[in-house]
């Protein structure tokens, strides 16, 4: 089993104390892990969605969150992302924290704008990296709205371009 790299709790402090109050929200967890993040935004209130692949720490998940207000997958993120796609399922919030140095930084902005239909209107993706990979947005239809550091993870927060109604 792949080593658990959990989010640190000056990150997750700082990442709920960014996003406030989630009561009645929407919160999408992709790269579940230990499912740290999800429990903290079930905990403000919101009904949680989380994905992670290995079938042992979803069913830690599953356990740990029950099931009132939580749907857990057990599966690849691109084949989540098509399952709730198909159900019209949609997020205030998704967070994704893949795991580190395996290009997702690249790959996730793209997956992530082929699926833009899960972010409802003014919803927020937040991707957790470590500080040496960079965050590659070409291609994709987000732009950067904000980073923040601590220490070697950096939460970057990312919006969809806004499409402009002028004709050449």
């Amino acid at each position: 089993m792949k080593e658990v790299r959990p989010t640190t709790g000056k990150t997750l402090g700082a990442l709920f104390s960014i996003l406030g109050p989630l009561s009645g929200m929407s919160f999408l967890d992709l790269f579940s892990g230990t499912g740290r993040v999800a429990k903290e935004a079930r905990a403000r209130g919101a009904s949680v969605v989380t994905v992670e692949l290995l079938r042992d720490r979803a069913a830690e998940i599953r356990r740990a969150l029950g099931e009132e207000n939580h749907i857990a997958l057990c599966m690849d993120v691109r084949r989540a992302l098509n399952w709730l796609e198909k159900r019209e399922l949609s997020f205030d919030v998704i967070f994704a924290d893949p795991p580190y140095e395996m290009k997702w930084m690249s790959e996730l902005p793209r997956l992530l704008g082929a699926h833009a239909g899960l972010l409802k209107p003014g919803g927020t993706v937040i991707l957790e990296r470590a500080e040496r990979e960079s965050l590659d947005l070409a291609d994709s239809p987000w732009e950067l709205a904000d980073e923040r550091r601590y220490g070697v993870s950096v939460l970057d927060f990312l919006k969809l371009k806004e499409v402009s109604d002028v004709q050449a």
